[in-house]
């Protein structure tokens, strides 16, 4: 197969997609990282009454600027007296507004003595309220089918006073790692072997965007262990994610059992890092093979794997922010694959990206140490000062920000 530019593997990965999971009803506590199955409209108004937004007093405009009496004191929580005409009612933010009132005068403006309350600065008529309804309308949508839960999203939901919301089960992914020089860190490596990082990291990008991993023992090499491992884990799970085994090399086993078990879709990127990327199904169960270094598994899940986990979830997929910086660095041979390359971002209007280490698809060091993602097109050479498009770190990763 030719190799595949990324938007476009992006596309036919997003053109495939299974039916969202099936429906629940979620205690709101608990519906952090969930997607929302059905949209979510208010029953009342958002703030359901005309309130105080300062401490203060509670005036009629045309009486200002006094003195006036003070009628009666309004906190929040308690109902509140009409207000007579020519008095003032103390009143503490988030206090129902008097009926009578239509101004709040903040108290820092304000002189309460024995001649009575006198305003030492006339507020506008209407000053320092908020209106009932002022952030939502009843019968208004606040919460749209597709939207990824965040706290603030369960903050909303709250305020209008739900309990629970409909929400689409979260997808269970299996996770597999392959290779005969992998061991669990804890164990001890014979002077071959390395520890298996790609494991606990696909297992905890795959958590943070709210879904189950479900961990399956490293396989060795094996055409036939790998091949009943991915048909055991396609009975169980509605994903499959591997990583190793889907290059060229003889000991590559796991792109071939998944052509001989199921179907290949896709395979080779035009990507550095992450050429060797497999899409396919076994046993009617999509799998995405991703290559065994730990920066390239790293790239290729959070520009790939990701957004299609979160369209299968049932979520809106928003497009990934790509932006501007200046290149602290130099690439001298334009390659022929779309890079993706580990910088470290200064503060600047238009920051300044600097390479976090080496390159290597085999250093994960400098994924850690960097904070954004330099995207580089293919046939592009880079000059110290140039124009650069990067993307967050934080937002590649993070659901809400899926690609």
């Amino acid at each position: 197969m030719a190799l595949m530019p990324v938007e476009e593997a992006r596309r036919q990965i997003l053109s495939e997609l299974p039916e969202p999971p099936v429906i629940e009803t979620t205690a709101l506590a608990d519906c952090l990282g969930r997607v929302l199955a059905s949209p979510l409209t208010a029953q009342r108004d958002v703030p359901p009454f005309d309130n105080s937004a300062m401490d203060g007093y509670a005036v009629r405009h045309s009486d200002l600027p006094g003195p006036l009496a003070i009628s009666q004191r309004v906190p929040a929580g308690s109902p509140a007296e009409p207000l007579a005409a020519g008095t003032a009612a103390r009143i503490f933010t988030g206090a129902v507004l008097p009926a009578g009132a239509d101004t709040v005068l903040i108290q820092e403006n304000a002189r309460d003595d024995a001649a009575g309350l006198t305003a030492l600065e006339i507020p506008e008529p209407g000053s320092n309220i908020r209106r009932r309804g002022g952030d939502i309308t009843g019968g208004e949508v606040i919460l749209g089918a597709g939207q990824l839960l965040s706290p603030q999203d369960i903050g909303l939901a709250a305020s209008v006073g739900c309990t629970q919301l409909l929400t689409y089960r979260p997808l269970r992914v299996a996770v597999i790692t392959t290779g005969d020089e992998l061991v669990e860190p804890g164990d001890d490596p014979q002077p071959w072997q390395i520890f298996n990082s790609n494991g606990v990291q696909l297992c905890t990008q795959i958590r943070a965007l709210g879904m189950h991993p479900e961990r399956f023992p490293n396989v060795p090499d094996n055409p036939d262990q790998i091949g009943a491992t991915l048909e055991a884990a396609a009975r169980v799970s509605d994903c499959i994610v591997t990583s190793g085994g889907v290059s060229v090399g003889e000991e590559d086993h796991v792109r071939h059992q998944i052509e001989s078990r199921g179907a290949l879709r896709l395979w080779k990127l035009a990507l550095k890092p992450g050429k060797p990327l497999a899409f396919g199904e076994v046993a009617g169960c999509p799998v995405f093979g991703l290559p065994g270094n730990p920066v390239s598994s790293w790239v290729t899940f959070g520009l790939l794997v990701k957004p299609w986990l979160l369209a299968a979830q049932g979520a809106e997929v928003p497009p990934m922010r790509r932006l501007p910086a200046r290149a602290a660095f130099s690439v001298a041979r334009a390659g022929q694959r779309e890079e993706y390359l580990r910088v470290v971002l200064d503060d600047g209007e238009i920051p300044t990206a600097r390479l976090s280490g080496d390159q290597s698809s085999g250093v994960l060091s400098a994924a850690g140490r960097a904070n954004a993602l330099a995207v580089l097109p293919a046939g592009t050479t880079v000059a110290p000062g140039d124009s650069i498009s990067v993307v967050l770190v934080s937002e590649f990763l993070s659901p809400a920000a899926a690609g």
